[in-house]
């Protein structure tokens, strides 16, 4: 009787194994991901930062959001809007689409790079050859 125990113990070094390789393989995702945030991070500075906004700006949740309404022309309480669901995504769009005319791009631009694929647009914005032309929405009204 006494064996039945034993063999149940004996299953626990690949356990031990099998989450040391699960740690690791987290750990390296993790670090990749934080990489990833970090170079998106600095295209969302460097587009502030040529459109006369404080870079840093980028960092604050909320407050980038405002900075990114009064970059694309349209009016702060919009951000309101981003708080309801289903709304947020046509207002996101239409906020995307607004950005990439303040650069002199088109709605496709806007459409696909700034709000399909959301941190390439804004670091080709940032780190290409494009100038802030001013806001898109005041100019569309």
């Amino acid at each position: 009787m006494t064996t039945i125990p034993a063999l149940l113990l004996q299953n626990d070094a690949p356990t031990t194994a099998t989450g040391g390789g699960l740690l690791a393989l987290g750990g390296t995702m993790m670090i990749v991901c934080l990489v990833i945030a970090v170079v998106f991070i600095a295209g969302l500075w460097k587009v502030f930062a040529k459109s006369g906004q404080p870079g840093w700006a980028c960092l604050i949740p909320f407050y980038n959001g405002y900075v990114l309404l009064k970059i694309a022309g349209r009016p702060g309480w919009w951000l309101i809007l981003f708080l309801i669901p289903l709304v947020n995504i046509v207002i996101a769009l239409l906020v995307a689409i607004d950005i990439a005319k303040s650069f002199g791009q088109s709605t496709v631009f806007g459409v696909v790079l700034l709000f399909l694929l959301g941190g390439i647009g804004y670091l080709i914005l940032g780190f290409g050859n494009y100038r802030y032309l001013g806001p898109a929405g005041a100019t569309a009204k």
